[in-house]
């Protein structure tokens, strides 16, 4: 059997052949051009790496699944050139790459700078709603609003053209790479694992940055042992384009001064990570064999116990419906209603929901469909909301409550379209 390996990125190499490897990742929305200000004087030390992210920049749109699947193909792509060891830069998702990285593959990461970085980036709900709007409303809102989100209002009103790379550039991003690019980035939260990462770290960070700001460096810095933070005055989020001086300066401090060797130079031999200690088992001391045993009861699969499905049901019953839904059903749960919240995050959520038979969409149909014929209007508002976020389309939607429509009778489809019109306007109405 053949194993599929990752797509490769889109990706261009910079610098003398011979040099030491660095990597600049770059963010959602955004191309390798995002560093283009920042190679000139890399280069005079490094071997520069840039890629695209998929769909982006003209790029095959292959789309992640996970921060983890993005680096991985990020890792496939530099083994066909023998790239084992390099130092990373990354800004935005390119620095969950970085973090990436630094947890699952040390042995790779000489040394490491996160930009405009966070352990967590903002809420899951709101990048599923930035992929809803996506879906509804195509990218051309997120590419307008992008210049208020990434530059400081003095820096774009001077400087127009840049401000119309930006907006041409998420314009021309495939749609579902940047949806999925969304996804991973609602699953991807390391705040409990960052005293793990154990590579020299710059964290980096502009002082306007609305998006991930010094509050979040500082998170970073809190958690990262010996990680050093450097704010950029008068910068936001893409602060390497904004203050591309300042931000090469410190990227060139950084590598040159805190670049961990990939071998012990007084042996020359390879620094490998030690294997974790595991505990030793002595012998037993023999046992005198008995004359009869009696053979251990087989378990009944009928009567085994079955995991509870609880903390799956939450965690799907978040996806769906959102942290935000999710956190104000339980907080106004007391003595007398909290057990029938359990029971169904328990048995609708993790029993019903998380089955593999149907998928989320197909989920959100039926219950729409079961929904409108019950009357139930109240659940089928959040429900519609869940229906977005699990990438039903307001067109398709709207198929479901005309075949609803048919077979459950038109007053309940009247009520039922007056609800799910006013969610999907305020679900997929950008906000500026």
């Amino acid at each position: 059997m053949s194993e599929t390996k990752p797509p490769a990125l889109q990706y261009r190499f910079d610098g003398p052949e011979d040099a030491p490897v660095l990597i600049l990742g770059p963010s959602l929305g955004t191309t390798w051009h995002m560093w283009d200000r920042q190679v000139p004087e890399l280069v005079k030390q490094w071997r520069v790496f840039r890629f695209d992210l998929p769909g982006h920049g003209g790029a095959h749109a292959y789309p992640v699944g996970s921060v983890g699947d993005l680096t991985d193909r990020l890792l496939a792509t530099l083994d066909q050139f023998g790239v084992q060891r390099f130092g990373y830069a990354g800004c935005a998702l390119g620095g969950a790459v970085g973090m990436e990285l630094a947890l699952r593959h040390p042995e790779r990461l000489a040394s490491l700078a996160l930009i405009a970085a966070s352990p967590r980036f903002g809420t899951a709900d709101e990048f599923r709603q930035r992929g809803v709007i996506v879906r509804t409303n195509g990218l051309d809102p997120i590419a307008r609003m992008s210049p208020e989100r990434w530059f400081t209002s003095g820096f774009a009103a001077a400087q127009p053209a840049i401000t119309d790379w930006a907006v041409q550039m998420v314009r021309t991003t495939d749609p579902g790479c940047y949806i999925a690019a969304c996804e991973a980035l609602a699953a991807f939260d390391v705040r409990a694992d960052l005293a793990s990462v154990g590579v020299p770290t710059l964290v980096l960070v502009g002082s306007d940055d609305q998006v991930t700001g010094p509050a979040e460096a500082r998170t970073l810095v809190a958690g990262i042992p010996d990680a050093r933070l450097a704010v950029v005055p008068g910068a936001s989020h893409l602060v390497p384009v904004e203050q591309p001086a300042a931000v090469t300066d410190l990227l060139v401090r950084h590598f040159s001064t805190a670049w961990q060797p990939a071998f012990d130079s007084s042996t020359g031999q390879t620094a490998i990570p030690a294997a974790p200690l595991k505990p030793v088992l002595t012998a037993a001391p023999p046992q005198p064999v008995p004359i009869a045993e009696i053979a251990p009861a087989v378990p009944d699969p009928h009567t085994a116990v079955r995991p509870d499905p609880y903390d799956a049901g939450i965690k799907v019953r978040r996806e769906v419906l959102g942290d935000a839904h999710v956190d104000r059903a339980l907080a106004q749960a007391d003595e007398f209603s909290g057990d029938f919240q359990e029971f169904i995050t328990r048995y609708a959520w993790g029993e019903i929901w998380d089955r593999p038979g149907l998928d989320r969409r197909s989920r959100s149909c039926v219950t729409l469909t079961a929904l409108v014929a019950g009357g139930h209007l109240d659940e089928l508002a959040f429900h519609t909301r869940a229906a977005l976020r699990n990438g039903l389309t307001p067109s398709e939607i709207k198929e479901v409550l005309l075949q609803a429509a048919v077979y459950c009778g038109v007053p309940a489809a009247n009520s039922a379209f007056k609800v799910a019109q006013q969610v999907i306007r305020e679900e997929t109405t950008p906000t500026e």
